[in-house]
C-alpha cells in the first residue's frame, strides 16, 4: 500500500514538474496555467493553486472557470469572505455555471444566510442538475424529489390580473392606504456636517447648482434631477448629509425606509413606491432619500419570485420618469452593501453618481467633535489631539465618545457634588475605551473591491485602504 502511495506521489510530482517546465516556455498560456492550478488544488495545495489561478485570471479576466477555481481555492483555505465576494460577482454574470451557484449556496449557509443559500442552490440545480448535492439539500430542507419551480409557491396565492387605467393591477391586491410621508423642511445645512468636503462638492454639482443656476443648466440642455448613491460603512453621516442637502437648498425632504414601501399584498409595494414619487413630484423641489436602498433594489439575479423583480422594475421606471416628469425631484440613496444592489440602478440617468463616504479624516473628526461639543460645558478641548486618538472612527463612533465621556463626568460630579466642564483628558479616555465599528465593514468591502470590481466601481475603497 505504501508503495502504491509513493508511486502516486511520484507520478503527481512528475506531472507538476512537466506543467511548470511548459509554463517556462509559454508563461502566458492561460489554459496551461489553469491546468496546473486545478492539479495543485486536486492534490491538496490550495495556497499554491490560488497563486496560479490569480496569474491565469490576469491573462483571461472574464474566464468563469478560473473564477470558480479561485473560489474553490479560497474555500479550501477557509477564506470564506474572499470566496463569497468572488461568487457574488460570478453568479451575477450571464451563463454562470450551476456549480458556482451550489458552491455559493454552501458558503452562504456557513455564513448564516440560509434563505439566500436555498435560492442559490435551487438556481444552480436548475441550470445544471448534475451539480445537485443531496446531502447539502437535506440540510437546507429541500426534498430530494423537489424539481418543481419555486414559482409554484406563488400558485398558492394565484391571482388574475386586470388592466386598470392602462396598468396591470392584481385582483388580490389589498387597497390599503396611500403611503404618504410627512414632508420635512430641514433647518440644518452643510455647515452642520463635519468634513466630507469631496462628497459635498459632488452633491453641489449634481443637485444644488442645477437649482441655484437653472438658466445655465437649461442652456446646456441639462435637466434638473437625477440620483446620487452614497455607500460606505454605517454611521458615517449619509442620512445626516441627505437631510442637510435639502436644508442647503431649502427644498422639501422625504425620508423613505423599507417599511414605507414593502407590503405583503401583491402589487401594493409597487403602488406604494409610485405614490411616494408622486408625492415628491407634487412638492418639488423635493429631495427623496432612500435609506438601505439595497433592500428595495437587490440584485434580480438573486431572486426567483416575480414580486421582488416587479418592485425593482417599478423603481427603475420611476427613476427614469417614464410616465412622469422628474425635473426638480432630487434623489439620494444610501447603502452599506452596494454589491447587493442591482446593476441596472447604476446606469446613466438613475444613480449616475456613486460616491464613497469613508470614515471622517482627521480634520473632519475634529470638526465633528466640535459640533458634538456645542452647547455642552467644555474647557480647553484640544480637538486636533482627539482627532489623532480616533483614527478610523465613524461619526456615530465619535458621538459615542462624547456620550461615554459625559456619562463618566456625570458620575464624577455626583460623587464630588461640584459640576466641572469636560476636558481633553475626559474625551481621550472615552476614546481609548472604544473601538471603531468600521473595521468589520472594511473587512467585507475589501474582498468585494479586490475580487468583484468590474469597471473600477470600488476603486475608492482600494485607494482608501492603500491597496491601489
Amino acid at each position: 500500500m505504501a508503495s502504491g502511495t509513493s508511486d502516486s506521489n511520484s507520478s503527481s510530482d512528475e506531472v507538476l514538474c512537466a506543467l511548470r517546465e511548459a509554463l517556462k516556455i509559454s508563461p502566458n498560456n492561460a489554459p496551461l496555467r489553469q491546468h496546473l492550478a486545478e492539479s495543485l488544488l486536486r492534490l491538496g495545495w490550495p495556497a499554491e493553486a490560488e497563486k496560479e489561478f490569480r496569474m491565469a485570471l490576469s491573462l483571461s479576466p472574464e474566464n468563469q472557470a478560473l473564477k470558480l477555481g479561485l473560489a474553490r481555492a479560497f474555500q479550501r483555505q477557509a477564506k470564506i469572505s474572499h470566496a463569497v465576494a468572488l461568487l457574488d460577482e460570478l453568479t451575477g454574470q450571464p451563463k454562470a455555471p450551476g456549480e458556482a451557484f451550489v458552491l455559493h449556496a454552501r458558503l452562504l449557509y456557513t455564513e448564516g444566510e440560509v434563505e439566500r443559500s436555498v435560492r442559490q442552490y435551487r438556481r444552480g440545480v436548475e441550470i445544471d442538475p448534475a451539480a445537485a448535492d443531496l446531502e447539502f439539500a437535506g440540510r437546507l430542507g429541500i426534498q430530494a424529489d423537489e424539481d418543481q419551480d419555486e414559482d409554484e409557491d406563488e400558485d398558492l396565492f394565484s391571482y388574475e390580473s386586470e388592466v386598470v387605467e392602462g396598468k396591470v393591477r392584481e385582483s388580490w391586491e389589498d387597497p390599503g392606504t396611500d403611503p404618504v410621508r410627512d414632508i420635512e423642511r430641514p433647518k440644518i445645512s452643510f455647515e452642520d456636517v463635519g468634513g466630507m468636503e469631496s462628497v459635498k462638492d459632488e452633491i453641489r454639482m449634481k443637485i444644488i447648482h442645477p437649482l441655484t443656476h437653472p438658466d445655465l443648466y437649461k442652456a446646456y440642455g441639462k435637466k434638473i434631477g437625477g440620483g446620487i448613491l452614497m455607500y460606505g460603512p454605517p454611521g458615517c453621516g449619509k442620512t445626516h448629509l441627505a437631510r442637510a442637502t435639502a436644508g442647503e437648498i431649502k427644498a422639501n425632504f422625504i425620508s423613505i425606509g423599507i417599511n414605507d414601501v414593502l407590503d405583503m399584498w401583491l402589487g401594493n409595494s409597487e403602488r406604494n413606491l409610485h405614490e411616494l414619487f408622486e408625492q415628491a413630484r407634487r412638492n418639488r423641489p423635493c429631495v427623496m432619500f432612500f435609506d438601505e436602498v439595497d433592500a428595495l433594489g437587490a440584485s434580480r439575479s438573486d431572486m426567483r419570485q416575480s414580486s421582488g423583480r416587479n418592485l425593482i422594475n417599478q423603481f427603475l421606471s420611476e427613476l427614469d420618469g417614464v410616465d412622469s416628469n422628474n425635473d426638480g425631484v432630487l434623489i439620494l440613496a444610501a447603502t452599506n452593501a452596494p454589491w447587493h444592489l442591482d446593476s441596472a440602478f447604476r446606469r446613466p440617468g438613475r444613480f449616475d453618481r456613486i460616491i464613497f463616504v469613508p470614515p471622517p479624516d482627521a480634520s473632519a473628526r475634529s470638526g465633528i467633535l466640535q459640533l458634538q461639543a456645542r452647547d455642552k460645558p467644555v474647557e480647553d478641548i484640544d480637538f486636533k489631539h482627539l482627532a489623532k486618538k480616533t483614527e478610523g472612527f465613524s461619526g456615530a463612533d465619535l458621538k459615542a465618545v462624547m456620550d461615554v465621556a459625559i456619562e463618566a463626568k456625570l458620575k464624577e460630579v455626583m460623587k464630588a457634588g461640584i459640576p466641572t466642564p469636560l476636558r481633553t483628558k475626559d474625551l481621550a479616555k472615552a476614546a481609548e475605551s472604544l473601538k471603531p465599528t468600521t473595521r468589520e465593514w472594511f473587512a467585507t468591502a475589501r474582498n468585494h473591491a479586490l475580487y468583484s470590481n468590474q469597471g473600477g466601481i470600488y476603486d475608492d475603497i482600494l485607494n482608501y485602504l492603500k491597496l491601489k
